[in-house]
């Protein structure tokens, strides 16, 4: 009896360790650099996006310098935003520009950071919602047009660059929209001084925004409500000039006497 006893203790103690072993098991151990970055851009290629990131991050553990590392941050870094991931893909971003600032990929760091900034939000919960980009907070948008105006300004040759300035262009009219969406909602709300400030805070940052049409309206129908005559006409006048086939000045004035802008 003791003799059975003993040997099932020993087979249980072999099962507990051979279940441990099982557990601890690691494919990838004794994967040279080369090897595991091989692996993880197969991964990253076919949008295993989880398994690459592990891949990844133990190459850059298990060897922390050498050219592998260095790219595998930035791929890292691009695994992680497809992985609904934007914050740590921006610390990684963010690690890999302090440690090699001068990298001849610096330039696609910049680009990558300001394409998960220009994205952030816009995923499927966003547009279900149906809300306009221009009426999210700016912060992401901020972030994103900096990204890309320090990739144009310190690499003009990159081939990011293009798309970069296109995106600017984008970011710089979003961001007047949501001026001009914040003066909206003053205007509404009868807040005329704040209305007129918010629109000409669009105006005189973002100057080529389209966004300036509706924004030069709430600073005419503002000043009007506060009796502001020359400050109407001075904001009319800029309006007439800027956007002289403005659908806000397509109508004539009705019958009634009232000025085109009490139209609205």
């Amino acid at each position: 009896m003791a003799v059975r006893q003993a040997v099932i203790a020993v087979v249980a103690v072999a099962l507990i360790g051979g279940c441990a072993s099982v557990r601890n098991f690691d494919e990838t151990r004794g994967w040279s650099a080369p090897k595991l970055y091989a692996e993880a851009r197969d991964e990253m290629n076919t949008r295993n996006w989880q398994r690459a990131i592990k891949l990844y991050e133990t190459l850059e553990s298990r060897y922390p310098f050498g050219r592998y590392s260095q790219q595998a941050m930035l791929e890292l870094a691009y695994s992680q935003w497809k992985d609904a991931e934007p914050v740590q893909a921006l610390a990684t971003i963010d690690r890999f520009l302090k440690l090699y600032p001068t990298h001849p990929s610096a330039d696609y760091a910049w680009y990558l950071r300001g394409l998960i900034n220009f994205n952030h939000d816009l995923g499927v919960l966003s547009s279900l919602s149906r809300q306009d980009v221009s009426e999210r907070d700016p912060r992401s948008a901020r972030e994103s047009f900096d990204s890309f105006r320090e990739l144009v300004t310190r690499f003009p040759d990159s081939r990011y660059a293009p798309d970069a300035a296109a995106r600017m262009k984008f970011v710089v009219n979003m961001l007047a929209s949501n001026e001009v969406h914040v003066a909206r909602f003053y205007l509404r709300k009868g807040a005329y001084v704040a209305a007129a400030n918010r629109a000409q805070t669009a105006l005189t940052t973002y100057p080529q925004a389209p966004a300036n049409e509706e924004g030069l309206l709430i600073m005419v129908k503002a000043y009007d409500a506060m009796g502001l005559v020359d400050l109407r006409n001075d904001a009319e006048r800029v309006m007439r000039a800027n956007f002289p086939k403005s659908k806000y000045l397509a109508s004539d004035p009705r019958a009634d006497g009232r000025r085109w802008w009490h139209l609205w």
